[in-house]
């Protein structure tokens, strides 16, 4: 894990465990060994977080310059705890516990009063978990070689089960209950493709960068599926 993840996590956790938090407790939550996390601790100091308590003690946040104080209407207070919440419906396992820890550090810097309103907010989401095949790929993986703009190797079997192997630039994901989506120009059939993710058997990165194209190819991909929709209307 990267040190700024890895202290990122250590944060987290400060913030939303019972106080004070053993040093043991940290270590687990975070999966590093107990000496680290002491040094991981003294980095935080060091950067300015008002850390208390000690080895044997237990830890307790103070105050973290790194969230100021926040301020949200009641309804945007409501609307971001909905969104979070409804990612249970579309999203993976990693994305929804990404966007539980958001929330949580968002409601970690609101006054008390909005704190409560977001802790018992009145505009819940019931979706269920996606009723869609498990992917076979690690989706960690497919998102890092968005954000970086690396391309991908794919073992890939379409709808008529034909199986075959490419060179992809991955641009972006899309989510629904029902299906995940994997938007990426196809290196193979110098064309933009939609990928069914749960039919990628296979995933692994080539080392070779297609930045900074994927922005400007984004854009394209949009604009020529809109003159696609148009002409089919007319």
């Amino acid at each position: 894990m990267a040190r700024t993840d890895r202290l990122m996590r250590l944060m987290d956790r400060l913030r939303r465990l019972p106080a004070p938090v053993t040093a043991t407790r940290l270590a687990a939550e975070t999966g590093v060994s107990p000496r680290q996390l002491y040094r991981d601790i003294a980095t935080l100091r060091a950067g300015g977080a008002l850390i208390d308590g000690a080895a044997g003690l237990g830890y307790t946040l103070t105050e973290d310059p790194a969230l100021p104080p926040q301020s949200f209407s009641r309804l945007e207070i409501e609307a971001l705890r909905l969104a979070v919440e409804s990612l249970a419906g579309v999203g993976d396992a990693e994305l929804v516990q990404a966007g539980r820890d958001a929330l949580a550090r968002i409601v970690a810097t609101l006054p008390e009063r909005q704190a409560r309103q977001a802790l018992h907010a009145v505009m819940r989401c019931f979706l269920q978990t996606p009723d869609r095949p498990a992917p076979q790929v690690d989706l960690g993986l497919i998102r890092a070689a968005c954000w970086d703009e690396q391309a991908l190797r794919i073992d890939y079997a379409d709808l008529a089960g034909q199986r075959t192997q490419r060179v992809i630039w991955p641009l972006g994901l899309s989510y629904s209950d029902r299906s995940l989506m994997l938007l990426a120009h196809c290196r193979l059939r110098m064309d933009y493709r939609v990928f069914h993710v749960n039919r990628i058997a296979a995933a692994s990165p080539t080392g070779d960068s297609f930045r900074p194209h994927r922005v400007a190819m984004v854009r394209d991909f949009a604009r020529t599926r809109g003159e696609r929709g148009a002409s089919a209307q007319r």
